[in-house]
């Protein structure tokens, strides 16, 4: 029979079709299996509705694919309801023609027990991606007459009578030879197909089925001799589709470790079903620990995307939001927009929506695991409570309401970590403030001068270790109504008027000598004062402004050309002994001794906050002097 032109105008768009619509060249596997489940979705519809007396039971259904290295071929075979002459002329020779498509429109298929994929008409065609010819014998159920339609691609095709024994379809692809850059007879190998299938079309409802080899003992021996069998390839029943009450925690945790090479079982599940504006269903995971890479750009979110258990996207970005980029998983849905190649989606209406819902569930699993599981909840702040820090923080605390009540610190009175909420709960009623501290181990804080005060009036003190944590609380502001304060605050406004009325006394009575300080340390800090928070130590560093000395470490530790500084404070506890020191040089007049004496103990405050001084030996000289 002559060849006919392709009815969709022009050799241009076939060429499009084939070349630039999808990303890789191994969908092809998926498309044409996605095709054959159609097919027979359509007859097992008839079945269940009366249009066709099948006979057919779904069990009586299969996918089949034959592989033939000699004359390089594969073959995607199914028993659906097939084609007629004119259907594979109007469905295959109209490009985007797709039956499946009118199918839908003229069906009710809800509550049907079918899951029809196709809606475009034209994945058959990335088979030209990697074939030089496609054949399609197909005989349509109740015929007796079977047909080939044949392409080599945008030449047209032809429809001539075929033989074939049983109704359904065959696809036969006879693969391009192999260049430098592509070697498409890899789809020949039995491996590459099982992972194909594996990987795209493992919830197709039908058996994927393949003749394997295999290998056993021979009798009476020890040697191995190969042997084949049928083999069917996928697993047919999505786990996530099945009733969560026929689910063990071990198939579940299985699953998670098989499909997310994960060494350890995950530390919490979450199995929904949804219906409604977009019906789907999830199964995500919360990982027992963080992967290697997951605090570096390497790390890619996201969670797979089905569509009636046909893969579309290995990491779909848009389901998670980052400060729960921890989260693995998967989402399948047949509501979704899907673009012409099915791999990315036309438009976003339906995943916004269900990216809401999983990011409201995801918080409401984590605050039942903060409530009902602490231990648990503990063990994944301590692998991923950088990453909820970091959310609260960025984009201008936009996610701080979502994330407040997760976050913890550490707890200077009861010595573990915390929810700010447990902080509030357990303030005495006259502390106005939720305190803080910052530093690079719990132990280090501990040893803070600035604590005295706070200790000895058994206010509570959160302690922040890592680098992100006080400008997480800054961006907060508050919480419960309790504005956050540094301990090294310039006035951490605790004093009782009496208090004050001594301090301020103090300050009066030795103006001189703080005076003479503050010279001595011009360029260094911005004021000298007498302290009202220390009690046994003798000098500490406290800042005005917004940049805390904390801040200041953080920002100047990244690469920039531009240095910050805090406002300092030096201050001074006029009970201790260096106190005296300090008056009788002032009251000798021993200028050099008493800026000698200010400038050590300037960079012993600074140690204290783990600053080291710009000039370690000039600090241990006057140190040494001191002594002699």
């Amino acid at each position: 029979m002559a060849l006919q032109k392709f009815k969709a105008e022009s050799e241009r768009l076939l060429d499009l079709m084939i070349n630039s619509i999808y990303t890789h060249k191994e969908i092809f596997l998926r498309e044409l299996i996605s095709n054959a489940s159609d097919a027979i979705d359509k007859l097992y519809y008839r079945s269940l509705t009366g249009e066709g007396n099948t006979g057919m039971n779904r069990d009586d259904f299969h996918i089949d694919i034959t592989v033939d290295k000699d004359k390089h071929t594969l073959t995607v075979s199914d028993n659906g309801c097939g084609m007629s002459r004119e259907e594979l002329v109007k469905n295959l020779g109209t490009i985007a023609d797709s039956g499946t498509f009118r199918f839908k429109a003229d069906h009710d298929l809800k509550g049907s027990d079918t899951e029809i994929i196709g809606q475009f008409g034209v994945g058959f065609y990335s088979a030209f991606m990697v074939s030089k010819e496609v054949n399609v014998v197909s005989k349509a159920f109740g015929s007796d007459t079977a047909n080939r339609w044949s392409s080599k691609g945008t030449s047209g095709f032809s429809v001539t009578e075929a033989e074939k024994d049983g109704f359904g379809t065959d696809v036969i692809l006879t693969l391009k030879d192999d260049t430098e850059e592509e070697h498409y007879s890899d789809f020949l190998d039995e491996y590459r197909i099982k992972a194909l299938v594996t990987k795209y079309s493992s919830y197709i409802r039908y058996p994927i089925r393949m003749e394997v080899t295999k290998y056993r003992k021979k009798e009476g021996s020890e040697e191995y001799e190969p042997y084949t069998e049928i083999d069917t390839l996928n697993s047919m029943i999505p786990i996530w589709k099945r009733p969560k009450a026929s689910i063990t925690e071990d198939e579940y945790n299985s699953f998670y470790t098989d499909k997310f090479s994960d060494f350890e079982k995950p530390l919490h599940v979450i199995h929904t079903s949804a219906e409604g504006l977009v019906s789907y269903n999830t199964l995500l995971f919360i990982p027992s620990h963080a992967p290697y890479d997951y605090y570096s750009k390497a790390y890619e979110k996201g969670l797979q995307l089905y569509s009636n258990g046909v893969l579309i996207m290995d990491k779909c970005e848009d389901l998670l939001p980052d400060y729960f980029s921890f989260v693995k998983g998967l989402v399948d849905s047949p509501d979704l927009s899907l673009n012409i190649s099915r791999e990315m989606l036309q438009h976003d209406r339906q995943l916004k929506i269900i990216a809401t819902n999983i990011e409201k569930r995801i918080k409401s699993e984590l605050e039942s695991l903060l409530k009902n599981s602490r231990e648990k909840y503990e063990t994944f702040y301590k692998a991923f409570g950088l990453q909820l820090k970091y959310g609260a923080y960025m984009d201008y605390g936009m996610h701080s309401d979502m994330l407040k009540d997760l976050l913890m610190f550490h707890s200077m009175r009861q010595d573990k970590m915390i929810t700010l909420q447990e902080y509030v709960d357990n303030m005495p009623e006259d502390q106005k403030e939720i305190y803080y501290a910052c530093g690079q181990t719990v132990t280090g804080i501990k040893a803070m001068p600035q604590l005295d005060r706070l200790q000895e009036k058994g206010y509570d003190v959160l302690f922040l270790t890592d680098d992100v944590d006080e400008f997480t609380v800054t961006i907060l502001h508050q919480y419960a109504e309790k504005p956050f304060k540094s301990v090294s605050s310039g006035d951490l406004d605790i004093e009782t008027e009496d208090e004050k009325k001594a301090s301020e006394k103090l300050a009066e009575d030795n103006k001189s000598l703080l005076d003479e300080i503050r010279e001595a340390l011009a360029g260094k800090v911005k004021d000298v004062k007498i302290s009202s928070r220390l009690k046994d130590h003798a000098v500490c560093i406290s800042s005005e402004g917004p940049l805390t000395v904390g801040m200041e470490k953080v920002l100047n530790a990244m690469p920039t050309e531009n240095k910050l500084k805090a406002d300092r404070i030096l201050e001074i506890n006029s009970g201790h002994p260096v106190f005296e020191k300090l008056k009788a040089l002032h009251e000798s007049n021993d200028t050099q001794k008493l800026k000698d004496l200010s400038d050590v103990l300037y960079v012993q405050a600074q140690l204290i906050e783990g600053i080291l001084p710009e000039d370690p030996a000039d600090y241990v000289e006057k140190t040494l002097s001191m002594l002699s």
